[in-house]
């Protein structure tokens, strides 16, 4: 199944076009994957069986691209980075699947840490947070790759339309303390949450 399907996917590609072309969107994507299950397996094989791969933008936080595969291979890769506006930069962690993958921008593999992929790794904890389907292994699960399809389509339209009211919206916080931990916070909270775009 390909991301290439589907008017949400066309959504999510024309907005980050013209947010690209506009110099609000960041000139470097980070990506990764992660595994879940569908139907119910037997206790004594893996459940590890499907794999939800993104490809983000940092500013705004965008989901920009997006594949549901039974495997994490190359070629379910490169259709996400094909189907996304080209950035300078690819971020991504050591696994070997992204080795195969032909980037338009510098690839930048992390394998000893995930210092630079901490932006996709937060996106996949919100997946997991706010679809049941991804978080509670013994009572919510999809019985089809379809299902799981639909289910990632509808978040990640309310999730993009979160992130371009954040940066919208933004208020800057005027720090009276020169102390640098008092700076990690730039902008005060915006006065909405995802789950008003849900």
């Amino acid at each position: 199944m390909g991301i290439g399907k589907g008017t949400v996917y066309d959504w999510i590609k024309k907005t980050a076009e013209e947010m690209l072309k506009s110099g609000k969107l960041g000139s470097f994507y980070e990506l990764d994957e992660l595994h879940w299950f569908i139907k119910k397996k037997a206790n004594t094989e893996t459940k590890e069986n499907v794999y939800l791969m993104t490809m983000i933008s940092h500013e705004p936080r965008m989901i920009v691209g997006f594949e549901v595969a039974m495997d994490k291979g190359a070629a379910h890769i490169q259709r996400i980075v094909d189907g996304a506006p080209e950035a300078d930069f690819y971020r991504t962690d050591g696994a070997h699947a992204y080795l195969d993958v032909i980037f338009p921008g510098d690839h930048v593999r992390y394998i000893r840490d995930k210092k630079d992929t901490h932006n996709v790794e937060s996106t996949n904890a919100d997946l997991r947070h706010y679809i049941p389907v991804l978080a509670r292994r013994s009572r919510c699960f999809c019985r089809s790759l379809e299902t799981l399809q639909a289910v990632i389509e509808v978040f990640v339209d309310a999730y993009n339309a979160f992130g371009t009211a954040k940066l919208k919206h933004r208020v800057p916080v005027m720090h009276q303390s020169l102390d640098y931990p008092k700076h990690l916070h730039k902008f005060h909270d915006p006065r909405c949450s995802i789950l008003d775009f849900l």
